[in-house]
């Protein structure tokens, strides 16, 4: 396992237990952000860095029974938690790194990630990984609960012209891994972008 992948580990391990009390009100958030990847009954789903699996609730009402849904994460503590909280039950959990799924190449209509694209060591590649699963067509929802600003300040530190999340940087980012980015929202209260793979 590389360093990043042990940092992103050890950072999760000792926050999992936690996790849901920390954030309590996030739910609605996420809802109207899966909400706008626009899944229909019986769709095919990830939602890759799943943490806890607070997004895996409305992934399942947006699919219906007869869709898939998948929740992945590197972090055993944090698939734990999921299953503790019954998220269990409206997605499979996978123990595995977003760099390499171990899914078929176009297999997904869509992924959700909340909160994964700062912790992705190689996020081009990574972003790369995450199109070969997707169909073309399929969707990409980069998400966060806080937007930038209010998450800076919440970590103490001042927003970069080097950030990541930034428009530009994002836009060229996703563009360089097969992405088309199609709506851009950063708010205090959210952080959203969607993006369309290309064929």
């Amino acid at each position: 396992m590389s360093d990043d992948h042990t940092h992103v580990q050890e950072f999760f391990t000792a926050r999992a237990a936690d996790w849901d009390r920390r954030f309590p009100d996030d739910g609605p958030a996420y809802a109207a952000a899966v909400a706008e990847l626009g899944l229909r009954e019986g769709g095919r789903v990830l939602d890759a860095g799943c943490g806890t699996g607070r997004a895996l609730p409305a992934l399942r009402a947006a699919v219906g029974r007869s869709g898939v849904v998948l929740g992945a994460d590197l972090t055993p503590a944090m698939l734990r938690e999921a299953a503790r909280a019954g998220r269990n039950r409206d997605g499979a959990l996978l123990l595995t790194d977003v760099a390499a799924l171990p899914l078929r190449s176009s297999s997904l209509d869509a992924v959700f990630a909340a909160g994964l694209i700062a912790h992705l060591p190689q996020p081009g590649e990574n972003l790369r990984e995450l199109r070969r699963v997707v169909r073309p067509g399929g969707m990409l929802a980069l998400f966060h609960p806080v937007g930038r600003a209010a998450l800076a300040a919440r970590q103490g530190r001042r927003l970069t012209p080097d950030d990541l999340r930034a428009e530009p940087n994002l836009r060229a980012l996703l563009t360089g891994a097969g992405w088309r980015m199609t709506s851009y929202v950063d708010e205090d209260t959210r952080f959203l972008a969607l993006a369309v793979r290309d064929a």
